[in-house]
């Protein structure tokens, strides 16, 4: 693909194409890094992730050409030690992101890289997308698509009690981290994690609909117990078609079964909810045939 050389994504592609690749497709944007689909020789497309966004790539241009390309992208140009900052951010996202190899339900890493200007790790390509579709259905969904949709949230679960038992909390589990593929949930996007015996970030961050109430004070410190939470929001939003809120007033949309474990794992403490792996039990039971079958009309 070709894009309009004033768009700023298109010095990225340039760069990428000079390291070997093929670009066939633009699939993110963002002021800190752009997702390709790639690929190398005759070896199927990959997705590639390179550390560098429209906040980076717009120093690169000179002036003439900087002042056009604005009109393409919002952005706030960085400082050289902001920029500095925020490659030395990607290469931890790398650093984490393989320190989770083969850890089933976690998007792997596959090969990465390093450019004069940025860093690159490649991971599959997942082509069933994210889940931020599976929310819009809403009450029309029927009872196969709510067991679909619990399974891959089970999936998930697995993932990120994997990811907690090696020490790593990844800090934004929302909609579209959560990739599909061939019907299996994968969590992906691990550059806001930490390892558990290290502080990182601010000590404040928030709110976000999908954020536990203690990133307002110890974001930094973040446990395992903050994943339980922002998974338990979005199990709400896809059963209930709601946010969490008023005590949890629409949770009797959701299996009866399945309840008990949602209220517990939206507890505002976070050492008051349930560990990922009970989450987890309690979605594979709720998007079991039977199980579904058993709470029809309560």
């Amino acid at each position: 693909m070709r894009l309009h050389p004033l768009h700023p994504a298109a010095w990225v592609l340039d760069r990428i194409r000079d390291a070997g690749w093929h670009v066939h497709d633009l699939l993110v944007f963002t002021r800190a890094s752009t997702l390709v689909l790639a690929s190398r020789d005759d070896a199927p497309p990959v997705v590639l992730k390179a550390g560098f966004g429209s906040n980076h790539v717009l120093a690169e241009l000179d002036e003439h050409t900087r002042r056009a390309a604005y009109g393409f992208y919002w952005y706030a140009e960085m400082t050289e030690a902001e920029r500095a900052l925020a490659r030395e951010d990607f290469r931890h996202e790398v650093a984490i992101t393989r320190a989770a190899a083969g850890a089933e339900h976690v998007v792997p890493l596959l090969e990465e890289g390093t450019t004069d200007r940025f860093d690159w790790y490649t991971m599959p390509y997942c082509s069933g997308g994210n889940f931020r579709p599976l929310l819009t259905t809403g009450p029309a969904r029927d009872r196969h698509e709510t067991a679909t949709g619990l399974g891959i949230l089970a999936d998930v679960a697995e993932g990120l009690r994997l990811l907690h038992e090696r020490g790593i909390v990844h800090r934004d589990v929302y909609q579209e981290n959560i990739l599909i593929s061939d019907g299996v949930g994968l969590i992906t996007d691990l550059g806001a994690a930490r390892r558990t015996d290290t502080p990182r970030g601010p000590a404040a961050r928030g709110p976000e609909v999908h954020w536990p109430p203690e990133y307002a004070a110890s974001y930094d410190r973040a446990t395992p117990a903050a994943d339980v939470f922002s998974l338990a929001v979005l199990v709400y939003r896809f059963l209930c078609a709601d946010i969490p809120r008023h005590g949890h007033s629409r949770l009797d949309a959701a299996p009866a079964s399945l309840r008990p474990a949602i209220s517990a794992a939206l507890t505002p403490a976070p050492q008051d909810r349930p560990a990922m792996g009970e989450l987890r039990d309690a979605l594979r039971q709720a998007a079991t045939p039977a199980t579904a079958l058993a709470q029809r009309g309560r």
